[in-house]
C-alpha cells in the first residue's frame, strides 16, 4: 500500500512537496479467477468433512461434502425448472439454510440472485420484482411480523388459481414460478421439498456443463440500495467483484478451515453474504447462523457453544450484546476477531469489543454495496489507536483517491473530500439504469461514493461526512427521497423533507418534516400508522415535525443541514452528535 505524490509542477510547497491523497495497494496474493461454484467445488476437495453451515435455528449442521450435495441437488432442480443463465431469481428471507443453498446453487447455473431486504412490504416489493424482471421468487413463509405468503398472494392473486410454475401474474409478466421454503403445499407455489426432488433427471454431467459455461466476469447478484431518484438501484455484481472481496476481506483476519465464523448479520446484504458466506468458503471456515434475525441472546449463546473464532455486526448490534443482562456470564473466550462495519463505529464501543468479548484481532471495514462491498479494512499489525478510530487502509488491487466536490482535483492528504474507488470491486452498474450508473463511475472507472474522507501520511482512511443524504440506520442505508415520495401520496400532505439526526442506539434516525396542505390536520400516529405494512419499519420515521416552511438557500435549494442542526438541539441530541467514531 503507496501513498502517492501528484505529479504536478504545482506541487511544492515552502515545506516541500504536497502529498496528496491517492494511494494504490499491491499484493502478493493474486486475483481469484474463478466463479462462485468452481471455488466451492475447490474448497470441498480440499475440506470435505469440516463443518461448512451450522444453522442453530434450524438445527442442521452440514460438512463442506454435504453442503455440496444439497447445492448441486438445488441446482439440478432449478435447471429442471427451466431457469436459464442471465435469468433473475429473487429471494425473500431471513437468515436460514436454505439462502445459503440458493445462493451457491443459482451461481452455479448462472442465473442472477435478486436479494430482496426481508423488512420490505407491498411497496418495495413490487418495485424489485418489477425493476430486475425476475422470472422466479424463493421465500419463507414469514419472517417476524411480515406473512410473505400472503403478500406475494396480494400482488399477485392469480397464485391461487394457477398451476405452480405457470404463473402469470398482471403486476409481474416475467414472473412464472413462486418457491415457498416449507414442505407444505400451497396453490401456485412449489415447496422447497419439491424443487429440491425435482432435479433428479438431471445429471451429474449435465450440470457440469452448465457451471463450465459461466465466466467470472458474469452478473450473479443483483442488491439494492436506495437511490437519488427516490426509488431503490440495483447494483449488479460479478463473480469476480464478490468472490474476491469475501476472499481478502476474511484473508485480512487470517482466517482458516479451523475458524468458525458467527453470522448475525443479513444475508441479503453484502456483510452477510459475501464479507460472511463468501470470506467462509473461499477459506474453509465454517458459516454459523445464529438466528433468523437479530437476536443478542441468540448470538452470545451461539460463540459460547460453538466456539466461534470469528463474530460480525454493526455497532448496534455489538452494543445490544455488550448490554446485555447476562453479558458476563457468556464464556466467549474463544473469540479472536471479527469485523464492526456498516456504518460508522465509535471508537469506545470497538474498544470495549476488542477487551470484554476477547475481539483482539476485531478489524473495521468501509465500504458500499457498489464495491461489493469492502474498499478498505484495518490491520491487525496497526497499532490500537488506529485500529478503532479510523477505517483503515486500502485493499488488495484497489485504487483510492480523495478529491474536491466541486473541481474533482484530487485534494492534499489531511484535507476532506469525496472518496473515489476503483478496481476489481466496482460493480458492473445499476440494473437496467444507465443514468444512475453514469453518474455513480465516471469513464475511467472511478466509483464516486459520496462519503467525505480524509487520508493521512500512512493511507488511514477517517470517514468525516456524507455528500449525499444518504441516512444509515444500525447498517441500513436510507435514502430520505425515497420516504419523501411515499410520504407524498397521503393525501393531506402538501410537502416533505427527510433527514438523519443522531441516535445512540442506531447511529442515526430517520425525522420527517411535515407541511401540510392548507386547512388540513393530521398527527404523528396517524402518518406513522400510514406507513406501517406499506415502507420497510426501518424507513418509518421515529420523529415528525410539523411546519410551515423549510430552511432553504436564496436559490431555493432546501438546506438539510439546517434542518439536521435545528432538530438535534431540540430533541436535546447534542452529546449524540459529538460521539467519536471512525
Amino acid at each position: 500500500m503507496t501513498v502517492m505524490q501528484k505529479n504536478s509542477s504545482a506541487a511544492s510547497t515552502d515545506q516541500g512537496e504536497t502529498r496528496w491523497s491517492y494511494t494504490s495497494a499491491i499484493s502478493d496474493t493474486p486475483l481469484l479467477g474463478l466463479t462462485i461454484g468452481d471455488m466451492l467445488d475447490q474448497t470441498v476437495e480440499k475440506y470435505p468433512d469440516q463443518p461448512a453451515l451450522i444453522s442453530r435455528q434450524q438445527n442442521i449442521r452440514l460438512t463442506y461434502r454435504q453442503l455440496q450435495a444439497q447445492v448441486n441437488q438445488c441446482a439440478k432442480g432449478l435447471m429442471q425448472l427451466g431457469f436459464q443463465k442471465g435469468q433473475r431469481v429473487g429471494i425473500w428471507s431471513p437468515n436460514r439454510a436454505e439462502w445459503c443453498i440458493t445462493q451457491f446453487a443459482t451461481s452455479k447455473i448462472g442465473v442472477i440472485l435478486v436479494n430482496i431486504n426481508p423488512s420490505y412490504r407491498l411497496h418495495e416489493l413490487e418495485y424489485v420484482l418489477k425493476q430486475s424482471g425476475c422470472t422466479g421468487i424463493v421465500l419463507a413463509p414469514e419472517f417476524k411480523t411480515s406473512n410473505y405468503t400472503e403478500m406475494v398472494t396480494t400482488l399477485a392473486p392469480e397464485l391461487a388459481e394457477c398451476e405452480a410454475g405457470k404463473l402469470q401474474a398482471a403486476r409481474f409478466p416475467e414472473l412464472t414460478t413462486v418457491i415457498r421454503l416449507s414442505s407444505e403445499k400451497l396453490p401456485g407455489m412449489f415447496s422447497w421439498d419439491e424443487v429440491m426432488a425435482m432435479g433428479a433427471p438431471v445429471s451429474d454431467e449435465q450440470l457440469t456443463e452448465r457451471q463450465h459455461e459461466q465466466e467470472f466476469d458474469d452478473p450473479i447478484n443483483i442488491q439494492y440500495t436506495s437511490g437519488t431518484t427516490g426509488f431503490p438501484k440495483g447494483a449488479t455484481l460479478s463473480h469476480h467483484n464478490i468472490l474476491n472481496n469475501g476472499y481478502f476481506v476474511a484473508r485480512l483476519q487470517n482466517l482458516t478451515h479451523e475458524d468458525k465464523l458467527c453470522i448475525p448479520v443479513p444475508l441479503y446484504h453484502c456483510f452477510g453474504m459475501v464479507m460472511g458466506n463468501l470470506g467462509c468458503i473461499t477459506h474453509g471456515a465454517a458459516m454459523v447462523y445464529p438466528s433468523e434475525g437479530f437476536d443478542p441472546n441468540s448470538v452470545l449463546q451461539t460463540v459460547q457453544d460453538e466456539k466461534c473464532t470469528s463474530l460480525y455486526g454493526v455497532p448496534t448490534m455489538f452494543i445490544a450484546e455488550l448490554d446485555h443482562p447476562d453479558f458476563n456470564k457468556f464464556n466467549l473466550s474463544s473469540l479472536r476477531t471479527g469485523v464492526m462495519a456498516g456504518s460508522p463505529c465509535p471508537i469506545e464501543v470497538m474498544k470495549k469489543v476488542n477487551t470484554l468479548m476477547n475481539m483482539r484481532d476485531v478489524e473495521i471495514c468501509y465500504g458500499m454495496t457498489e464495491t461489493s462491498p469492502v474498499s478498505t479494512q484495518t490491520r491487525l499489525a496497526s497499532p490500537l489507536e488506529k485500529r478503532v478510530s479510523t477505517v483503515g487502509v486500502i485493499h488488495p488491487h484497489l485504487e483510492i483517491k480523495i478529491i474536491d466536490p466541486v473541481t474533482s482535483q484530487i485534494v492534499s492528504l489531511g484535507t476532506p473530500g469525496e472518496l473515489c474507488t476503483r478496481g476489481y470491486s466496482v460493480m458492473l452498474g445499476y440494473w437496467n439504469n444507465a443514468e444512475a450508473t453514469a453518474r455513480a463511475i465516471d469513464q475511467a472507472r472511478w466509483m464516486h461514493t459520496g462519503d467525505l474522507a480524509t487520508m493521512d501520511e500512512e493511507g488511514y482512511i477517517n470517514i468525516v461526512g456524507r455528500i449525499k443524504d444518504l441516512v444509515i440506520r444500525g447498517g441500513e442505508n436510507v435514502y430520505p427521497r425515497e420516504i419523501e415520495e411515499f410520504l407524498y401520496t397521503h393525501p393531506k400532505v402538501s410537502d416533505v423533507q427527510v433527514i438523519g439526526v443522531p441516535d445512540p442506539k442506531y447511529g442515526e434516525e430517520i425525522m420527517a418534516w411535515i407541511k401540510l396542505k392548507p386547512g388540513e390536520q393530521v398527527t404523528e400516529d396517524e402518518l406513522k400508522a400510514f406507513c406501517n405494512g406499506q415502507i420497510a419499519h426501518y424507513k418509518i420515521p421515529r420523529y415528525i415535525k410539523f411546519v410551515d416552511a423549510f430552511p432553504m438557500t436564496v436559490t431555493g435549494k432546501i438546506m438539510k443541514f439546517q434542518m439536521r442542526e435545528q432538530s438535534t438541539k431540540e430533541l436535546g441530541l447534542d452529546s449524540v452528535a459529538s460521539i467519536q467514531t471512525a
